[in-house]
């Protein structure tokens, strides 16, 4: 089983029912294809995880990838994981601390995971962020 962390920008600050409208779409989509996860959004910042089947999170990520709602997106992990951290959440959401327009990876990973109540969660977002801004 494959988990994917990415973080991106949008395009525009996305209002409530447009969010709620790609949360639809989003989890009708992961629930058909096996796939899981969890989504902070702060701002015009995305947080990401997915996992589930390689096949099927590589499709999800390409697809998300190819959308133009977005740009800057950065991978922070690619990793096998032998079970679901996020069960059977076909999408969880979680409303993230604004994000602005930092530069800097870790201070907007810092700023989007500040609403997590899951202190071992937060640590692993920010180690991702920490790691990719090592091998940068």
């Amino acid at each position: 089983m494959l988990q994917l962390v990415y973080i991106s920008t949008s395009r525009e600050v996305l209002d409530p029912q447009v969010l709620d409208h790609i949360l639809t779409v989003s989890r009708r989509n992961n629930a058909a294809a096996g796939v899981t996860g969890l989504l902070l959004s702060g701002g015009r910042r995305f947080l990401q995880a997915l996992e589930g089947p390689e096949d099927k999170v590589r499709a999800t990520y390409e697809r998300i990838f190819g959308d133009p709602r977005h740009f800057a997106i950065v991978e922070l992990s690619r990793r096998e994981i032998a079970s679901r951290q996020f069960g059977e959440w076909a999408m969880g959401y979680n409303a993230g601390g604004e994000a602005g327009q930092e530069n800097d990876l870790r201070g907007v990973v810092r700023k989007l995971i500040l609403p997590l109540t899951d202190r071992h969660l937060r640590a692993q977002f920010l180690g991702f962020a920490e790691i990719h801004a090592r091998a940068a």
